[in-house]
């Protein structure tokens, strides 16, 4: 590598090395001079440190920069032993914290940069996040780590053996894609899940409706509404949650759509923001009208990652596949806007799914973005619906307003900006 490469990789490990030093000297700021084994200027030293060895390499070879490693794995282990005993405590994590930004320096140097920065960003989350990430361990329940890791283990053993190719005589069930689509959609809604986990209801009706919204928007309309059911004077303070979820419901259709198919970026992109940025102003004027004084009620949100949950929507989902390819196949890409309209009344994700795989084969951005937007806005009509039925006129009735104007906007969008 020439002179400038270098000094940039070297520059990249000295700022992993302080990156994650910041955030060791921030946990431990409170201590005593002197009672820190390893701060910013520590950090940014191992950082560097393992830049030059990494330098190095190719003149010394393997075995050197081994070495280096374990004494500096030698050294910080001695003093973190000293320091366990003066403060009658046991951690690895700053021994760990020692070495990854090491490993981290070096590979700056030796590989690939963007990978480097990416993982002492990543490495500075999770110590940054100790104490949530252990409050959060404190909450988990058994079954919801159990089907975490039995759907982590079925998708690691399972995945690579399911044929990758079309098994039924219409050619819409690929047994591979459509497993990995449905745990993309369980991991999608488990972030979610675990960040309302993690938030706990003392951050707001505002952020967990909006949290809740990666899960299910239709159960946060739900718990929300029932809330207002018992006490109806709340309408003004709980539709700004709701609202949240709906938009956030609609970006995550939207860039899902987008992920798969980037192709249907074009049709959905400003329709939907149309319609968030209309639901999104309704949100802020029902929230500066409203006083915040309620305690917000936990979302009883299904665990995504529950087998029954996966099998449910991987089962919706298969269906869905071949009811869309023959209705293509049998009346063209037009035969797929009911089915979008029926199946969004339920759930937006297997038709949004269903098209973007489609899309490019028998199926073009227009109509796929078309069929997708459908089903968003059947699936506000559902939403309203509860809202109204659940919540009563007072709570509902302007929410069915404010959904009925979303999808009119966006179909203004759609067909007067877009077409």
């Amino acid at each position: 590598m020439d002179t400038v490469d270098l000094f940039q990789r070297l520059g990249l490990a000295l700022a992993i090395g302080s990156l994650i030093g910041i955030e060791r000297g921030w946990q431990e700021r409170e201590g005593p001079s002197g009672s820190r084994v390893a701060g910013i200027r520590t950090f940014a030293l191992i950082g560097l440190l393992g830049g030059v060895w990494g330098a190095m390499f190719d003149q010394i070879g393997a075995l050197p920069l081994g070495l280096a490693a374990l004494g500096l794995a030698i050294g910080l282990t001695a003093f973190e032993w000293r320091l366990s005993i003066a403060e009658n405590k046991l951690s690895a994590t700053g021994l760990v914290a020692g070495l990854l930004t090491f490993a981290l320096g070096a590979f700056a140097v030796m590989g690939n940069m963007a990978a480097a920065g990416a993982a002492g960003v990543a490495a500075t989350a999770l110590l940054a996040e100790r104490e949530a990430l252990h409050n959060f361990l404190k909450r988990m329940t058994w079954p919801e780590l159990r089907a975490a890791l039995l759907l982590l283990a079925m998708s690691f053993v399972l995945l690579p053996v399911l044929p990758d190719r079309a098994i039924d005589p219409w050619g819409a069930l690929n047994l591979h894609l459509l497993w990995l689509m449905t745990i993309l959609i369980a991991a999608i809604s488990y972030a979610g899940y675990i960040a309302t986990r993690l938030a706990g209801p003392r951050r707001g009706l505002l952020y967990a409706g909006a949290v809740g919204g990666l899960v299910s928007s239709t159960t946060v309309t739900l718990v929300y509404s029932q809330l207002v059911k018992k006490q109806p004077a709340l309408a003004g303070q709980i539709a700004p949650g709701i609202i949240a979820s709906w938009i956030v419901s609609l970006l995550r259709m939207a860039s899902l759509a987008s992920a798969i198919a980037p192709p249907l970026f074009a049709p959905l992109a400003l329709p939907i923001i149309g319609a968030s940025l209309l639901l999104a102003a309704v949100g802020f004027f029902f929230d500066r009208r409203a006083a915040h004084t309620l305690e917000p009620p936990p979302l009883d949100l299904a665990n995504p990652f529950e087998i029954g949950e996966v099998l449910r929507f991987g089962l919706l989902l298969a269906v869905i596949m071949v009811a869309a390819k023959l209705l293509l196949n049998g009346f063209g890409a037009s035969g797929l806007l009911p089915l979008a309209a029926v199946t969004g009344l339920a759930d937006v994700d297997p038709i949004t799914l269903s098209v973007s795989r489609m899309l490019g084969v028998s199926l073009t951005p227009a109509m796929g973005g078309l069929a997708i937007l459908l089903a968003g806005a059947a699936n506000l009509v559902t939403k309203a619906a509860v809202a109204v039925g659940v919540g009563g006129l007072r709570h509902g009735v302007p929410l069915a307003a404010t959904a009925a104007a979303a999808i009119a906007l966006g179909a203004a969008i759609h067909f007067f900006v877009v077409i």
